[in-house]
């Protein structure tokens, strides 16, 4: 073997040999461990979140509640037409806050997906106006990842019927 060839192999052995991580994936370049998805720690975080939603709520908080959604969110308010993006969402949401929200609490009853999506359905208690009517419904909101945070990507929720014991 020619020493040029030799140094030329042992160059090539050498960048070889020094990769951090074999190829697997046939594509050249080294693949990342995966990390597995943790939905027990995504629940915490979207049961803060829902949190942060509802105390936006009552306080009047439109600036937090806007940035809680996606830029290309949508939302789907019972008797309404959708609300899509950014601007149809924040003037949902300001007509809804002008009905005296007093008091808004969620509860998340099964949360499951993955890493790019995670779908909370739950139940909700919202006391509003000025004889401080409750309602009690169902929800369900599709979180998306965006620019490394939870964000709501779509939302929809209905009331419950009354029991006839509460009337």
């Amino acid at each position: 073997m020619s020493r040029a060839k030799a140094t030329t192999l042992l160059a090539l052995l050498l960048v070889w040999s020094c990769r951090s991580e074999p190829d697997r994936g046939g594509s050249g370049r080294s693949q990342p461990e995966s990390v597995p998805f943790d939905l027990s720690a995504a629940r915490t975080i979207i049961e803060q979140k829902n949190a942060q939603f509802t105390a936006a709520h009552v306080a009047g908080d439109v600036a937090t509640i806007d940035a809680m959604f996606t830029r290309d969110a949508r939302s789907f308010p019972p008797g309404a037409d959708a609300a899509i993006g950014s601007a149809a969402l924040h003037t949902l949401t300001v007509e809804y806050l002008k009905s005296g929200i007093k008091a808004f609490t969620e509860r998340t009853t099964d949360l499951y997906g993955d890493g790019d999506l995670l779908i909370d359905q739950g139940e909700y208690v919202v006391t509003y106006g000025p004889g401080s009517t409750v309602e009690r419904g169902k929800y369900l909101n599709v979180w998306k990842q965006e620019d490394g945070t939870w964000k709501i990507h779509a939302n929809i929720w209905n009331t419950s019927p009354t029991s006839a014991a509460a009337q």
